[in-house]
């Protein structure tokens, strides 16, 4: 890990960030609009490159309302075939590089009946139906303890000022939990109605190991799904990938609006 540390100190030089930003499928743009530093996954060691279609896989460094953020254009993701280790090993190094506070966001199917495409969702909880956990393994004491305490991972001060923000902008927004699912097969109508019973107001295929870890090594972590579609079941629609980013696209302006005025108070 030190070593892609370095790289990347070495890209950035007096640079340093303190809030982190996963940007999901379709929500990438937000980072095009500043004139920051540029560094290609692939060319960070010990990073892997993101191919998933709407993540273009690099970090941005760039001051945003006054503060210094790190952008992840892009994730890894467990469908891809990377091992959890892969998939959490940049919300380490960010850790590492000294942000505090992370937000993750994401594309995600609107599992609640109230809930509809272009909504922007606060995550309040998550269930984890990954079959799998990002801390399986050797513990690195360094970055957190062994057995760590999963009872606030989104932080509930972070989701009060996002409301308010988004309030003060006008923007739409609800609050929810999410279910993550390994994909990147879409859940049938059937799965997603045992994810409605198990209190599930939505559902994606990320996010989930990114927040564990992110909570693990004491990061403040907020969560924003963007609901792109109704999730199998809901409506008789199939679905498609191409729906989540053109439904991303149509809300990117709120999004970016919206993240803008939350780095700002945080």
């Amino acid at each position: 890990m030190q070593s892609s540390v370095n790289y990347i100190k070495e890209k950035i030089c007096e640079f340093q960030p303190q809030t982190g930003i996963i940007l999901g499928s379709g929500l990438g743009g937000f980072a095009d609009e500043f004139n920051g530093i540029v560094i290609p996954y692939s060319d960070i060691p010990k990073f892997e490159k993101s191919c998933v279609v709407g993540h273009k896989g690099q970090l941005v460094f760039a001051e945003i309302e006054g503060k210094n953020v790190v952008m992840m254009q892009g994730r890894y993701h467990f469908y891809e075939g990377y091992p959890m280790q892969t998939v959490t090993y940049p919300v380490k190094v960010m850790k590492k590089l000294g942000i505090q506070t992370l937000i993750i966001t994401n594309a995600a199917g609107a599992v609640n009946k109230n809930f509809s495409p272009a909504d922007l969702m606060f995550i309040t909880d998550h269930i984890n139906f990954m079959g799998t956990n990002p801390l399986i393994g050797e513990n690195d004491n360094d970055l957190g303890v062994r057995f760590p305490d999963m009872s606030e991972v989104y932080s509930k001060e972070l989701i009060e000022k996002a409301e308010n923000t988004a309030k003060n902008l006008n923007i739409r927004t609800c609050k929810g939990v999410y279910a993550a699912t390994t994909g990147p097969s879409y859940e049938t109508p059937a799965e997603i109605n045992m994810l409605r019973l198990s209190g599930a107001d939505a559902v994606g295929m990320s996010t989930v190991p990114e927040a564990i870890t992110a909570k693990w090594c004491g990061l403040n972590v907020l969560g924003i799904s963007c609901l792109t579609n109704y999730a199998a079941g809901v409506k008789d629609k199939p679905l498609s990938h191409e729906e989540v980013i053109e439904t991303a696209n149509k809300v990117k302006d709120n999004f970016k609006s919206l993240i803008k005025n939350i780095i700002k108070i945080i």
